[in-house]
């Protein structure tokens, strides 16, 4: 049967779903969260739903109904969870060269205190999650989320923006990552900023995702 997980990992190795404009209906990853995920031309429901269903809701050949908010309620009443965020996935490699690598992270050190809101919300929606700050207050966080991915986040002070900070911060958790891996990053389309710095640090868009949690 194939998975979520599967599907992520064909494409972290340049293997995406065929642009059929089919809507294809897969287990839900786990019991913490459901998913809708839009790539070019073909959607992936990752629920425990039935196909006939989801064919009831989506009209054939609409890749827009998927991610649209009335097909979006109806799953979420369905399934018992709620709308929690409707991102672009943006997938970068890890950085393999030792020295590069090094370069990269030389200015972060690990966190123990985890009250930081941003943190928080990783511990709630991710597993083997490992925080790292630096000097000026810039924080990343990497940990395992949908369907068992790596994912990363990052947070910036106010004061440090739109000065490379945050492209730095995004370049790191490619350096944090082990060699001939990937790291997935979720970012809202409304935030440019963000999408810039991902983009300059070498983050390539592949898709978007509807997250549903309890």
């Amino acid at each position: 049967m194939t998975t979520l997980a599967d599907i992520l990992r064909g494409v972290e190795n340049g293997a995406f779903p065929a642009p059929d404009l089919g809507v294809r209906v897969v287990p839900a990853p786990s019991e913490r969260e459901s998913a809708v995920v839009a790539f070019t031309g073909h959607i992936v429901i990752a629920a425990d739903v039935s196909p006939s269903w989801v064919a009831e809701q989506v009209p054939a050949g609409d890749l827009a109904a998927p991610t649209n908010p009335p097909f979006l309620t109806a799953l979420a009443e369905l399934t018992g969870r709620r709308v929690c965020s409707n991102d672009a996935m943006l997938l970068a490699p890890a950085i393999p060269d030792p020295a590069k690598r090094a370069a990269a992270i030389k200015d972060l050190a690990v966190l123990t205190d985890h009250s930081h809101p941003r943190v928080q919300w990783a511990l709630e929606c991710r597993t083997d999650v490992h925080v790292y700050g630096d000097v000026r207050g810039g924080v990343v966080i990497i940990g395992r989320g949908l369907a068992d991915r790596l994912e990363c986040a990052i947070e910036l002070p106010d004061t440090h923006h739109n000065q490379g900070h945050g492209r730095h911060l995004a370049r790191a958790a490619r350096a944090l990552i082990p060699p001939n891996t990937s790291i997935w990053a979720q970012i809202a389309p409304g935030n440019a900023a963000s999408l810039r710095a991902f983009l300059a640090a070498g983050y390539k868009p592949v898709g978007s995702e509807t997250l549903l949690v309890k």
